[in-house]
Parts: structure tokens; sequence; C-alpha cells
């Protein structure tokens, strides 16, 4: 089996968006992307891209992929904020998940950000595992909150 890390082109975008929607079901959320293709092409190749991605391929086949975007923090500067490393079902614990936070890690040296965060959920044993290897911090006393584009839109 040889894994390949690599940049992720706009010609990957529909198998970034099934790898997506992998991630949706796994995580018991499927009939929430509401993302698309063309919103894809716009927020990632667009005249300002808004994230950035690495794409692995096991034996020629996209498997995995990581999504990465450029954070402000008041006290640190820029910052990485990793939104989502998603392998296939069939390739999880086959090194795929490895070599693409690895990669993001790197892409994170080369930037000099002064930090790299993301997020997991709770119940994920297999992901906290995966980054409790690297000495990870685990943030409890922080919580994450979000509005939705519905409650955007009441004001």
């Amino acid at each position: 089996m040889e894994i390949k890390v690599r940049k992720g082109y706009k010609e990957d975008l529909p198998a970034v968006l099934g790898l997506i929607r992998e991630l949706a079901a796994y995580e018991r959320a499927p009939d929430e992307v509401e993302v698309t293709i063309e919103d894809l092409e716009e927020d990632g190749f667009g005249e300002r891209p808004l994230f950035r991605f690495f794409i692995a391929e096991v034996d020629g086949v996209i498997s995995g992929m990581a999504l990465y975007y450029i954070k402000y923090s008041t006290w640190k500067g820029k910052c990485f904020f990793l939104e989502d490393i998603i392998v296939t079902q069939k390739f999880r614990r086959s090194g795929v998940g490895k070599l693409l936070f690895e990669e993001v890690m790197k892409a994170a040296k080369v930037a000099r950000v002064r930090r790299v965060e993301w997020q997991v959920l709770n119940w994920n044993d297999p992901a906290i595992k995966f980054y409790e290897k690297y000495n990870t911090l685990f943030m409890d006393e922080w919580m994450s909150c979000r509005m939705t584009e519905e409650q955007i839109n009441e004001f």
C-alpha cells in the first residue's frame, strides 16, 4: 500500500465533498452538510481563498483530506485552525490520518504560526487517542459556541 499526501486542487473537490459527507454520517449528522462543490470552488480557489487542504491518496485513490485555514489570535497572532482530518472508513488506522496531520503541522511550521487549534467530539475515542499520541493540550475550560445561519439572519 502506497500512501501519498499532496496539496489539494480544484479537481479534488468532488472527492472532498464525498469525504465531508462521510464524516457527517460518522458524526451522526448526515443531513447537516449544506456546502456544495460551487461553494468549495469559490471559497477554496476564488479571488481570496478561505481555506487550504491536503489530499491523501492510497494507491492513487483519494482516501483522506485535511482542511485548515488561517485564524488570528489577539494574544498569539497568526494561527491555523484545522477544521477536519477525514479518512475514509476503509483506510482508518492505516497511517493516512497521521500523514495528513503531520503535513498540516509542517505547513504550520513553514507559515510560522504560533498555534494550531482544532476540535474533537468528546465521544470520538479513536480521534482523542490519536491526538493524545502528539501530547495535545485538551482545553477543557473552553466551550465551543456557534450561531446558525437562521440565528444570524435574526439580526
